[in-house]
């Protein structure tokens, strides 16, 4: 379970922190990190970066559970709203922006906190991913043959965890199965960085989801969407993402409100358990159980930076 505690706002001193320093709080989705992050950032003089490949989208705010415009006025946050729902990005460009913030936020002389669910944008990071810029120019014939269903049942044979708009990308799921499940070239962990995993029962987990979306659909999701359909094609790549694209059904005509939620609750919880397994895998991640827990570890990690 995971606990709340109130953290005592930034004291001048309280805690320094080496000038290279990077917290990243990873955990699935629901799972409370985005809060924690805030408090980290309040509490040691913090800006917040978004390690999420939803909240990149501009004009989705409800269905991506973006910070509310009011925790982005009081924490300063980077990598929200970046590009149009029906413009590319990458992890690639994720990493080369992410990197960007780091730097000048301790330019600043503030602590870079980032935080997310989308394991490869955080490893991108943290690792230092050499990306292939060289790919084959055609795809395995054998693979481009195979159904969604099928790329993917080959994908989850192979342990590979994608986020949901790639999960249901045969392209995507093609290069990730031609690289054998396999992520680009990386580094050793990147000096001064904490990894705090936030753990949570998955019982209370899969509640949580439940709560969110349904509160997501009283705060406008079906509206939001509507207003994105009248600007982008229902199958462009960020619609296609959890939520998006089951009340994009609804708009259409095709599918109940009730109907939506339950996919959409259904969705969320496999994409959790997708993110589950790709940072179980990652021994440098520190553990907490409850936020009382991931604030003792940070005030180790930065009373040690000094």
């Amino acid at each position: 379970m995971v606990a709340t505690v109130r953290v005592r706002p930034s004291q001048g001193s309280d805690l320094a922190k080496g000038p290279t320093s990077l917290v990243v709080v990873v955990g699935p989705t629901a799972s409370g990190k985005s809060a924690l992050a805030m408090q980290f950032a309040q509490r040691f003089n913090g800006e917040i970066i978004a390690a999420d490949s939803r909240t990149i989208y501009r004009g989705m705010d409800i269905g991506t559970a973006k910070p509310a415009a009011a925790e982005q006025k009081q924490i300063r946050h980077h990598l929200l709203d970046v590009v149009d729902p029906d413009q590319p990005f990458s992890a690639a460009d994720f990493q080369e922006q992410a990197n960007q913030a780091i730097a000048n936020i301790q330019a600043r002389g503030k602590l870079p906190i980032m935080v997310g669910g989308t394991g490869l944008y955080v490893d991108s990071v943290i690792y230092n991913y050499s990306f292939k810029s060289g790919r084959a120019a055609q795809p395995n014939p054998a693979l481009v043959a195979l159904s969604l269903a099928e790329l993917q049942a080959r994908a989850e044979d192979l342990g590979i965890s994608l986020n949901h708009s790639d999960w249901h990308n045969p392209r995507r799921l093609i290069r990730a199965i031609e690289a054998n499940g396999q992520p680009p070239t990386k580094q050793e962990l990147r000096p001064n960085t904490l990894i705090l995993g936030m753990s949570i029962d998955m019982v209370e987990l899969e509640a949580r989801i439940a709560t969110r979306v349904n509160q997501m659909v009283e705060h406008g999701l079906l509206n939001e969407v509507e207003a994105l359909l009248k600007r982008y094609q229902p199958d462009s790549e960020a619609m296609t993402g959890i939520g998006y694209r089951s009340f994009a059904a609804v708009a259409a005509g095709q599918m109940t409100v009730e109907q939506a939620i339950d996919d959409t609750v259904k969705d969320t919880k496999r994409y959790a358990k997708r993110q589950m397994t790709w940072f179980k895998r990652n021994s440098d991640i520190r553990w907490a159980h409850n936020q009382t827990e991931a604030e003792v570890q940070v005030s180790e990690f930065l009373a040690q930076a000094v």
